[in-house]
């Protein structure tokens, strides 16, 4: 046998058993310990403070060791060439290895703190420059929000109160008149638009109670279809309702009970404003792959939404519809938050809209 058939397999670079043999010998506890390190930040494990403290100790531990076997060597050098070959030639050989020694110094025990310092020094600098200015826009947002919500405000309530203004006037001109019953009850349906107006708008500002409770997100959604289903059948809308797996969870039944007859009374409103043929509102829910949140999504074949209405349809007092508050949808979006979940809407215009309530199953209120 040849003695190309007794040498062994090569082993590919880059391996570790080539870095072992590389190093010639078995991995040292610094090994072992910056492997381990390296393992947890890959994996995404967070180490504790005391692991983080014992790292930065043992990694200055090991510079300050270093240093010292340098500076061991560098004494031992210097003092040999002293006896072997003069003054001269070890005084050179200090000179120019005290430079390293110096660097060495400098790197090992100095660079780190100063590193430190400056860093902290920059990061004080940056939150002391950028929080004025995060806070000034955060305010200048927040007074753009109260302007718009007062705007909408004094456009929702003056409008019918104007109207029902004018109708009071024109009655008073002509007291014996006959169409004086037909302003009034127009003026009275003004007045009850109004009226209707605030109490959303105090039911939005008001701070509800949430009551949680262990529930079945299947139990929430057949109450709410079971109160319009009448309504669906009466228009000639098919209710489907698939409820893949009957999630539970923590929650106010009632309210989220509110926030699915409002989707699905919208779902109903848009399809009779549509005019569709075959009208049909699909109701899902179900839960996601680690199971620790159920969805439920609300999907119709209207006319769906555009997108610039889609970038308000959130907003108080937005609306669409001719006698509509522009509350439902804001209502709704506060009931779901205050259950730590999110309310999202997708639409393209002639495809219909489709709502997703997403809520996690141990929702805290904070």
């Amino acid at each position: 046998m040849t003695a190309a058939h007794n040498r062994p397999a090569p082993i590919p670079e880059g391996t570790r058993l080539m870095r072992h043999r590389h190093s010639h010998g078995s991995p040292s506890y610094k090994d072992k310990r910056k492997d381990k390190y390296e393992d947890d930040e890959q994996s995404g494990e967070a180490l504790t403070p005391e692991e983080r403290a014992f790292e930065r100790a043992r990694q200055r531990a090991n510079a300050q060791i270093g240093f010292l076997s340098h500076a061991v060597a560098f004494g031992a050098v210097c003092f040999f060439l002293l006896f072997v070959a003069g003054f001269k030639a070890a005084f050179i050989v200090a000179l120019a290895w005290g430079i390293g020694l110096a660097s060495h110094f400098f790197g090992a025990l100095v660079a780190p703190d100063l590193r430190r310092r400056y860093i902290a020094r920059e990061v004080d600098r940056q939150v002391k420059h950028t929080a004025p200015q995060e806070r000034r826009s955060l305010e200048e947002r927040h007074v753009r929000s109260l302007e718009e919500l007062s705007a909408s405000i004094a456009h929702e309530i003056r409008n019918p109160i104007t109207a029902a203004k004018s109708l009071v006037q024109q009655m008073g001109e002509d007291p014996a008149s006959g169409e004086n019953v037909e302003y009034a009850k127009v003026a009275l349906e003004e007045l009850d638009r109004v009226e209707r107006s605030v109490a959303h708008l105090l039911r939005f500002a008001r701070e509800e109670e949430i009551r949680m409770t262990d529930l079945r997100v299947g139990d929430v959604i057949s109450s709410a279809v079971a109160t319009l289903r009448e309504r669906a059948a009466s228009r000639g809308v098919t209710l489907d309702v698939q409820v893949g797996a009957d999630c539970a969870l923590r929650g106010d039944a009632e309210k989220l009970r509110r926030v699915l007859i409002n989707l699905v009374g919208n779902a109903l409103d848009a399809l009779e404003a549509g005019n569709v043929q075959k009208p049909r509102i699909e109701v899902t829910a179900g839960e996601n792959l680690a199971g620790t949140e159920c969805w439920v999504r609300v999907r119709d074949n209207g006319p769906g939404i555009t997108p610039e209405a889609l970038a308000k349809i959130f907003s108080p007092f937005y609306t669409s519809k001719e006698r509509g508050t522009g509350l439902g949808l804001a209502i709704s979006k506060k009931l779901v938050d205050a259950h730590g979940g999110s309310i999202e809407a997708q639409s393209t215009p002639g495809s219909g809209a489709e709502f997703t309530i997403t809520i996690p199953k141990r929702a805290v209120r904070s």
